[in-house]
C-alpha cells in the first residue's frame, strides 16, 4: 500500500532524514522505532505531506505523492494523528469530531463514523460537549484518534500515541489501535514504548540517526540483541 524508498528531508543544512527505506502492505501495522532524533517524526510528517523530501520517494497505492500537499493527501486515503494530539482545545468534543469530516459531502457519513468513535471510546461520548482543552491527556488522545475515524482513510498514521499516558491507558490506546486494524484501517505506527509497538506489529524497521537499519517482522525485531540491548532494555 505504501512504499518509501531512500527517502530525504532537510531542514537548512541539516539532513534530519539521510536514507529512509520501508514498505506498509495493505491490512498490516508496521511500526517504526529508534531513539529521540532518529528521524521518526519527520518520516511521518514526509509521508503526510506535511515535510517535503528532498529526495527519494513516497508512493501510495502505486500512486506517486512525493511532496504532495498535507490537504491533497487525506481525500486519497491518508489519516495522520500527529504527535501531540494538536486537537483544538476551544472547540467541544463533537465539534472536533465534525471537523474531522470536513472531506465528507454526506452528513449522515459523518454521524455513522461519530457513532464508531463513540464505540471505541465510550469515555469521548460521555464528554462530547466538553472542551478538548479540558480532557485529561488519555482523553485528548482517543478523541485525536476519533477525529482520523471520522476522516476515515485506508491508511492511519499514528506518532507517539502512548506519549505522556499512564500504564493502564497506554494498554488502552493499543488495543484500541488494534482494533482499529482488524476493522481493515491499514496502521503505519512511530513510537517509542518500542514493547508495545513490537508487540501489536505484523513487520518493524529501526530507525537511527536518519537511515532505516535493521527490518524484519516484528517478532524477528523483538528477538534481535541489538533491539533488545537499545530498545527494550533486556
Amino acid at each position: 500500500m505504501l512504499v518509501v524508498k531512500n527517502l530525504k528531508v532537510t531542514f537548512g543544512k541539516i539532513e534530519a532524514i539521510k536514507d529512509v527505506s520501508f514498505e506498509v502492505p495493505a491490512g498490516k501495522i508496521v511500526t517504526l522505532i529508534g531513539a529521540n532524533g532518529a528521524g521518526k517524526t519527520t518520516t511521518l510528517r514526509a509521508v503526510s505531506g506535511l515535510e517535503k523530501p528532498s529526495g527519494g520517494s513516497v508512493t501510495f497505492k502505486g500512486q506517486d505523492i512525493t511532496g504532495s500537499d498535507a490537504h491533497r493527501l487525506v481525500p486519497l486515503g491518508i489519516s495522520h494523528v500527529p504527535e501531540g494530539r494538536r486537537i483544538f482545545p476551544t472547540l467541544t468534543v463533537r465539534e472536533n469530531l465534525e471537523l474531522a469530516g470536513w472531506t465528507l459531502k454526506d452528513k449522515k457519513e459523518v454521524a455513522k463514523r461519530m457513532e464508531e468513535v463513540f464505540h471505541f471510546f465510550p469515555r469521548i461520548k460521555e464528554r462530547v460537549g466538553q472542551l478538548g482543552g479540558t480532557l485529561s491527556g488519555g482523553e485528548q488522545q482517543m478523541l485525536a484518534v476519533g477525529r482520523a475515524i471520522v476522516t476515515g482513510g485506508d491508511l492511519l498514521l499514528l506518532d507517539e500515541p502512548s506519549m505522556g499516558l499512564a500504564p493502564v491507558l497506554v494498554d488502552e490506546i493499543f488495543g484500541k489501535i488494534v482494533e482499529i486494524n482488524k476493522m481493515g484501517t491499514t496502521v503505519l505506527l512511530v513510537e517509542q514504548n518500542a514493547s508495545e509497538a513490537l508487540d501489536i506489529a505484523d513487520f518493524a524497521y529501526v530507525l537511527e540517526v536518519g537511515y532505516t537499519t535493521i527490518s524484519g517482522t516484528a517478532k524477528k525485531i523483538a528477538a534481535d540483541p541489538r533491539v533488545r540491548e537499545a530498545y527494550l532494555g533486556v
